[in-house]
C-alpha cells in the first residue's frame, strides 16, 4: 500500500537535494532525518553529483583542520603537515552521520568553518527519534532544508531536467523579499539566516526549471522548503469574514492598486508555507525543544573519567593515577620540536625521538552517571487509589527505558502518620511490579514526613554518583506535623521546612498538582522547594511519565 504522505514528504527531500546541488555552498546543506531506504538513496544520488567527504565520529583536531602527519614527519626527520578534512571537502560535500550525538567540540568547529569561506557543504544525517535531542543547533540553524524521512518507503526516480547555471538567474525584486520577510515574521522566525535560504533557494528553483526569472512558484517552493520546517507558531486566526470585506475596502480606498497586490503576493507565499507544514510538526517541535532544555538526553550529570566513556580531546598531563598515555597525540606534540632539540646536543644529538615532559598528552572520556528518578506519592485520602495507580504506571513505562537512559526509578508512599520506601532504586521491572502489587492507601496527609524521606533517600543516591530527581504528586494539602501529631497549622510549617530542605541541597524537583484544581498550597509548595510546578489534575499513567521525562534537568558536566 502506498503512503501519499510518505511520497511527498520524500518528493520535498527530493527536490530540497535538487537545489542544494544547484548551490552548495550559498545553501549551507541539509538535514536528512530518519535513517531508512529513502535517505540512502537520496545519499547515493548526492554522492553521484558532488565529492563527498564522510566526518568520522571521533575526529580529533588535527584531522579536521590539518596538523602534523605523524608517520611522514617521522620517516622523513622534519615536520610534515597534512591537510584537515575539511580542506578536502572544498568543493564537495561533508556527510556528518549520527549529527544528534556530534561532539560539541567538534559542532563549534564546523559552525566556525561555515561562517567562514568553507567552499563545502554539510550534510547532517539524524537518526534521533521523536522527543530526542537532535543535531547541534547551531548546525542546524546554517543549512537551509530540514527533510523528515521517518518512515518514508516510497521512492521516485529523478526526474531528468537540464538547469540553467544559478549564477544567471536575476536576484528577487523588493516584492519577493517582502512577501517572504512576512511569512516568516507569521511563522515566528527570527532567523534572518532562513529568509537569505528562502531567497536562494526561490533562484535555485527557477534555474533548475530553466528560467533565469524568479516567479511567484518558485516563492512558494521556497517558503514550503525553507521556512515551513522552521515554523514556531501559525499565524493568527483570520477575520470574520464581513469585517475582512469592509478592511479590505477601506484599505484599497487608501492604498491603491499596488498595496493589493502586494498584500495578495504575501498571502500565496503563506499558504504555500502552511500546506507544507506537516499537522504534528509544532507538537513535536514543543515537545522536543521542552525535553532539550530540560532533560538533555535522560541520563543524569555528565562527569570527566579517566578509563572509560565518550572519548574527549587529549589534554597535556602525567599518565598517572589511572589516566591513559595518549600516544599519537604525544608525538604529534614532540615532532615539530626534534631539529631544535638535536641543535640543543650540539654535533651528537642521540638516536630516537626526543620526548620532554611537556609533549605528554593523556586521554580523556566522558561518562554520564545513572540517574534516579524518586517518586514521592501522597497516598493518603479517598483519591489514594487513583494516584498510586497513576505513579503505579509512571514507574513500569519509565523503567521500560531504563536501559536506553541508564535510568532507575524508586517510589515512596506517604499516608497515616509516615512515608514508607516501597520501591528501592531499581532497573528490574519484574522487582518493581512485584513491589507495585499491592499499595496501601488513605489516612492522613504527613506531607513532611514525605518530603524529608525521599530527600534523605535522594541524599544516600547522590552520595554514590548518581543524580537523583524528585517527583512529588500532591495537592500540597498536610494535616500531620513532622512528629506524627495531627494539626493542619503546625503540618504546614513543617511541610515549608522540609521543602526548604530540599531547595538548600539543590535537587531538582517537580511537584505534580493532582488536585482536581490547581491549588495554591502545591504552587507554593514547588515556589518553596525551587521546583517546578506542574498542574495535571487529570493525569494517567503515560501523561505522567511524558511530563516527568520532558521535566527532567538539563545533564551539567561536572
Amino acid at each position: 500500500m502506498s503512503d501519499p504522505a510518505g511520497a511527498d514528504r520524500f518528493g520535498d527531500a527530493a527536490l530540497a537535494l535538487e537545489l542544494f546541488m544547484l548551490a552548495p555552498d550559498a545553501l549551507g546543506g541539509l538535514v536528512l532525518r530518519g535513517a531508512g531506504p529513502a535517505r540512502d538513496a537520496l545519499v547515493e544520488r548526492l554522492k553521484a553529483r558532488l565529492p563527498v567527504r564522510r566526518l568520522p565520529a571521533h575526529i580529533d583536531d588535527e584531522r579536521l583542520l590539518g596538523g602534523v602527519d605523524i608517520a611522514a614527519s617521522l620517516a622523513s626527520g622534519r615536520t610534515i603537515r597534512q591537510t584537515g578534512l575539511l580542506e578536502e571537502a572544498r568543493g564537495g560535500v561533508l556527510l556528518v552521520p549520527m549529527a544528534e550525538r556530534l561532539l560539541t567540540a567538534i559542532s563549534g568547529r564546523l559552525a566556525q568553518a561555515m561562517d567562514g569561506e568553507r567552499g563545502f557543504g554539510l550534510v547532517l544525517l539524524d537518526d534521533s527519534v521523536s522527543g530526542e535531542e537532535g543535531p547541534p543547533p547551531s548546525l542546524v540553524e546554517r543549512v537551509a532544508f530540514h527533510c523528515d524521512l521517518s518512515n518514508v518507503r516510497e521512492i521516485r526516480a529523478a526526474p531528468k531536467r537540464k538547469p540553467v547555471p544559478i549564477a544567471r538567474v536575476e536576484p528577487a525584486d523588493g516584492e519577493a523579499l517582502t512577501a517572504l520577510a512576512a511569512t516568516a515574521e507569521l511563522l515566528g522566525i527570527s532567523s534572518v539566516r532562513a529568509l537569505l535560504f528562502a531567497l536562494v533557494a526561490a533562484r535555485a528553483h527557477a534555474a533548475l526549471q530553466g528560467r533565469t526569472n524568479v516567479e511567484e512558484q518558485d516563492l512558494q517552493i521556497a517558503a514550503g522548503l525553507v521556512l515551513a520546517p522552521r515554523a514556531t507558531r501559525l499565524p493568527p486566526q483570520e477575520e470574520p469574514e464581513d469585517q475582512r470585506d469592509e478592511s479590505t475596502q477601506e484599505n484599497s480606498s487608501e492604498g491603491g492598486a499596488g498595496d493589493s497586490e502586494m498584500r495578495q503576493a504575501e498571502d500565496t507565499v503563506l499558504e504555500a508555507a502552511l500546506a507544507a507544514i506537516p499537522p504534528d510538526l509544532l507538537a513535536r517541535l514543543a515537545e522536543g525543544a521542552a525535553r532539550r532544555t530540560a532533560r538533555g538526553s535522560g541520563g543524569g550529570k555528565k562527569a570527566k573519567s579517566k578509563l572509560r566513556g565518550k572519548p574527549l580531546g587529549a589534554r597535556p598531563g602525567m599518565p598517572r593515577g589511572g589516566a591513559r598515555l595518549a600516544l599519537i597525540d604525544t608525538l604529534r606534540a614532540a615532532v615539530p620540536w626534534q631539529p631544535l632539540r638535536r641543535r640543543e646536543h650540539g654535533d651528537d644529538p642521540p638516536e630516537g625521538l626526543l620526548i620532554r615532559k611537556s609533549d605528554l598528552r593523556i586521554r580523556r572520556f566522558e561518562e554520564r552517571a545513572a540517574a534516579v528518578t524518586i517518586f514521592a506519592v501522597d497516598a493518603s485520602g479517598s483519591a489514594a487509589m487513583a494516584r498510586l495507580a497513576e505513579a503505579k504506571g509512571a514507574v513500569e513505562l519509565m523503567l521500560a527505558q531504563t536501559y536506553v537512559t541508564r535510568s532507575e526509578v524508586a517510589l515512596v508512599a506517604f499516608r497515616g502518620t509516615g512515608a514508607e520506601l516501597l520501591l528501592p532504586p531499581t532497573r528490574s521491572l519484574t522487582r518493581a511490579r512485584r513491589a507495585l502489587a499491592e499499595l496501601p492507601g488513605g489516612g492522613g496527609t504527613p506531607l513532611a514526613t514525605g518530603i524529608t524521606t525521599a530527600r534523605k533517600l535522594a541524599e544516600t543516591i547522590a552520595t554514590r554518583g548518581t543524580t537523583p530527581f524528585l517527583v512529588f504528586l500532591t495537592d500540597g494539602s498536610a494535616n500531620i506535623a513532622g512528629d506524627g501529631t495531627p494539626g493542619r497549622g503546625q503540618a504546614r510549617e513543617d511541610a515549608e521546612a522540609a521543602a526548604s530542605a530540599v531547595a538548600r541541597i539543590g535537587f531538582a524537583a517537580l511537584v505534580v498538582d493532582i488536585a482536581p484544581r490547581p491549588r495554591p498550597e502545591a504552587e507554593a509548595l514547588a515556589r518553596t522547594m525551587q521546583a517546578r510546578y506542574l498542574p495535571l489534575p487529570m493525569a494517567d499513567a503515560t501523561a505522567l511519565q511524558r511530563a516527568v521525562e520532558a521535566a527532567r534537568p538539563a545533564p551539567q558536566a561536572a
